[in-house]
């Protein structure tokens, strides 16, 4: 069957089920809220591994609630992951990808029927609304199924050659590699997590894994999935703790041969530096963004509004894809400037499990410290807008709730325009044509989406052709910059970005994970 995205909520609302979502979602909350409190291992092999050395995953909804208890592992257990992903690796490797595409295509199925627990959970864990976190699951669900469907199409990634010589017969084939660490980050920790692994896995590669340390729960969960719908033991390995001491040594690992990561570009960068000292191994990586929405007078500006807001501030800004800039013609930055703050000054702020709230709490208290700096140096430099303040009305006191900020003012280059901030804070920037608007847009080190508010053909192809950002969009009212479909629109970064130009969600991303190799025979 063709690849189709998962899109739950999309589907149920078309559908006249809207209600459905939210009652699956609140008891499946219910059932969640039950079982908290566990004390997890380590999966290393076939053995479930305690270090001796727990620490408590407090939410960052309400930080009275211990979720789980997580175990601290250092370069011992990460010595012993590896370990076990290399005695795994023949046999996976060997096994027919068909095999490996049947346990992916199994445990997306599993995952399907348990989305909203899974949604529920990552509620708890890392802040995300009802609709933020089944989309998040949706996600994972998508690049099981598509990564699958791409191995298949490509049979394998084998293919026959026509050779030269008399009685050549010459094939091609991509082969995997070894023992993948995964580095994960917290902002999507199923949909980010399982496609880096399941783009190591389906290719028939072995991996250790390394969760974001604010929000783990979701991938004990995915190991757990996986285990279940028949990936052998070894073949993946979860090792709970800091970057310091499991991400480093992960890197640092003379049996590892590639890395896939996404977090922040200062982290990033190191680990390639790091990795490559030994020698030339891949590292596939997503670097974060610094996100422009270009308005110009030949907008819609209600939709650009609606746009700029949610792409904003969805998820508190805690998406590498967020829209974090707004480039506005002139002439119309009075009245969308305006429209954005009617819009954005209505978006619900709060316990991100209720069915009305748009964005939840920022991740943790260093979190919160950068939304403050920024706000600090935008009241001194610029003209706060919109927001600017901690929330700490009722339960919120007892979170990381900041208000969604829209600064104006600020004078080009300042440090919260060009650097990536990851919370709920949205500059305005006027310029006065299309081809300074998008001089403004490139004039940052990253390049991930980009987006043109504009009715006029001619600026959108301008556009196109000009802008510096692997995901670019057009008119897009759901989310400026936000919300790339697996198998619909490939999620790469340009320039500091990332590191390969090939995007997740991508018919070129599995090939990463391999080497070529040609066989020829004769007579």
């Amino acid at each position: 069957m063709p690849f189709r995205s998962e899109a739950t909520q999309l589907r149920m609302t078309k559908a006249g089920k809207e209600e459905g979502f939210h009652r699956a979602y609140e008891e499946a909350l219910g059932r969640v809220r039950s079982g908290l409190g566990a004390h997890l291992p380590l999966y290393i092999g076939e053995e479930e591994v305690r270090t001796g050395s727990e620490v408590g995953r407090v939410s960052p909804v309400d930080g009275r609630l211990v979720l789980a208890h997580l175990q601290t592992a250092d370069g011992r257990h990460v010595d012993m992951a590896v370990a076990a992903a290399q005695e795994a690796f023949a046999g996976w490797s060997s096994l027919d990808y068909r095999k490996r595409v049947a346990t992916m295509l199994r445990a997306a199925d599993m995952m399907a029927t348990r989305k909203f627990e899974l949604a529920a959970l990552m509620t708890l864990d890392n802040g995300k609304t009802r609709s933020e976190a089944v989309g998040d699951v949706d996600e994972a669900i998508d690049y099981l199924r598509y990564y699958s469907e791409e191995m298949v199409r490509n049979r394998g990634y084998t293919r026959n050659i026509r050779g030269v010589y008399p009685g050549e017969r010459v094939k091609g084939v991509l082969r995997p590699l070894g023992v993948w660490g995964i580095l994960a980050p917290f902002n999507f920790p199923l949909a980010i997590t399982v496609g880096m692994t399941v783009g190591a896995l389906v290719t028939g590669n072995t991996a250790v894994l390394k969760p974001a340390s604010d929000s783990p729960l979701p991938a004990v969960e995915f190991y757990r999935t996986m285990r279940e719908a028949g990936l052998p033991a070894g073949v993946l390995n979860l090792v709970t703790g800091s970057g310091k001491s499991v991400g480093r040594p992960l890197v640092e690992h003379p049996g590892v041969a590639g890395i896939a990561f996404t977090g922040s570009f200062a982290v990033g960068s190191r680990a390639y530096l790091d990795f490559s000292r030994s020698g030339p191994r891949p590292f596939i990586s997503e670097m974060g963004g610094k996100n422009a929405a270009i308005v110009t007078g030949k907008a819609d500006l209600t939709k650009a509004a609606e746009g700029v807001a949610k792409g904003a501030f969805g998820y508190g800004g805690q998406k590498c894809s967020a829209t974090s800039r707004a480039i506005v013609f002139r002439e119309v930055k009075e009245e969308f400037t305006e429209e954005l703050v009617r819009r954005a000054s209505k978006l619900k702020l709060g316990d991100p499990a209720r069915r009305d709230t748009f964005l939840g709490p920022v991740i943790n208290e260093a979190a919160y410290a950068k939304y403050a700096g920024a706000v600090e140096e935008a009241r001194r430099d610029g003209r706060i807008l919109l927001g600017g303040r901690r929330a700490t009305e009722g339960d919120m006191r007892h979170g990381f709730y900041v208000e969604p900020t829209i600064v104006d003012g600020l004078p080009t280059g300042h440090r919260v325009t060009v650097e990536e901030l990851f919370v709920p804070f949205l500059s305005v920037t006027e310029a006065d044509g299309l081809e300074e608007a998008v001089g403004l847009a490139n004039g940052v080190e990253y390049g991930l989406t980009a987006a043109i508010f504009s009715e006029d053909p001619g600026e959108v192809e301008y556009f196109f052709e000009h802008i510096q950002a692997g995901v670019a969009y057009v008119n897009r009212s759901v989310g400026a910059t936000t919300g790339a479909m697996v198998g619909v629109q490939p999620f790469v970064g340009w320039k500091h970005s990332g590191s390969t130009g090939k995007g997740a969600g991508s018919w070129y991303y599995l090939p990463q994970f391999m080497r070529e190799q040609a066989r020829s025979t004769y007579g």
